[in-house]
């Protein structure tokens, strides 16, 4: 009697059934308002530690933000956006980002950034023991940020 082999296809297991989503569903929250909400091919945040970089996908995290620029791919073309402070959470194709500040380029006013970036130099060079260094560093560097996004920089 000879060995007989079965010739079939294997039972599709559940993480075979799993397909790779191809987009990301990005929000961008502060407390006035839900500033953006796209599908997006790509994010990139600042991280403290740096940029993180988020494809669909991606492993499950949070991390703190801080301030910088988020951005974004749709297609072909890159958008970014002013964050400051705050959260991001990644989770399947979803990528949530709880911020103190989210501002397009479009929504910036770029003379009062000026004004703002100002103020924060002389705080900063006046070194007084009434000036909180740390604040007045953030306010400069948000300054700086929303002069760079504003002035399609």
């Amino acid at each position: 009697m000879g060995s007989r082999i079965a010739s079939h296809s294997p039972l599709p297991t559940p993480h075979s059934l799993l397909t790779m989503a191809d987009k990301l569903n990005l929000e961008v929250i502060t407390p006035e308002k839900l500033a953006l909400r796209e599908q997006v091919d790509e994010v990139v945040v600042p991280g403290l530690g740096g940029e993180l970089g988020i494809l669909p996908d991606h492993t499950p995290l949070i991390s703190q933000l801080k301030t910088g620029v988020l951005s974004y791919r749709q297609g072909g073309e890159n958008k970014r956006m002013h964050v400051s402070g705050g959260f991001v959470e990644v989770a399947s194709d979803r990528v949530s980002v709880l911020s103190d500040v989210a501002e397009k380029p479009e929504e910036i006013d770029v003379e009062r950034a000026q004004r703002a970036l100002d103020r924060a130099e002389r705080r900063l060079a006046s070194r007084g023991d009434d000036i909180d260094f740390n604040r007045a560093e953030l306010k400069l560097q948000r300054a700086m940020i929303r002069i760079q996004l504003g002035g399609r920089g």
